[in-house]
């Protein structure tokens, strides 16, 4: 696979009542091609947050923006840009993070969550000092993290509920 200078496409979902949020690393090619977070089919993302809901697993681009938003979560990424290598996060370097401050300024934001190690790591380095706030690290949905079977993402991420009203 070939090495790309990418840029993030994919618009962030939040709205003034969003108390949570939820930072990936970068989006995947199937994201990107997609449009939307979370868009390979083996990514467990929406899986997890549908069983902690208590709702039906949401399959169109609508019906997911609306899970969240009815459930006061707010999704995006730390990355802006970066040079990557197929959907790989340990090939990302050159890495330009996003501003946090328009979501953070416009949402009610209490807590701020990092879907796998990447993303807290990056989150740390890039954005936290902007934001002034801590981010919780939860497991990886990435098929990647093979470690974590469904049920094992499920008991661990059940943590946002915390926060969820």
């Amino acid at each position: 696979m070939q090495e790309i200078s990418a840029v993030h496409e994919i618009a962030p979902v939040y709205d003034k009542n969003s108390k949570i949020l939820i930072l990936g690393s970068f989006p995947s090619v199937k994201s990107r091609e997609m449009g939307f977070f979370y868009g390979h089919p083996q990514n467990r993302f929406w899986k997890v947050l549908a069983a902690l809901l208590n709702v039906s697993v949401p399959e169109t681009i609508e019906e997911k923006r609306t899970m969240l938003l009815e459930h006061h979560i707010a999704v995006w990424d730390v990355i802006a840009s970066c040079t990557i290598t197929g959907s790989s996060d340990s090939s990302i370097k050159d890495v330009v993070p996003n501003d946090l401050g328009k979501i953070l300024k416009e949402a009610s934001v209490e807590k701020i969550y990092a879907n796998g190690a990447t993303a807290w790591k990056l989150y740390n380095k890039y954005t936290k000092k902007m934001t002034g706030m801590d981010a919780v690290k939860l497991p990886s949905t990435s098929p990647a993290n093979a470690a974590f079977r469904l049920e094992r993402l499920i008991e661990e991420w059940k943590v946002i509920l915390d926060t969820d009203s």
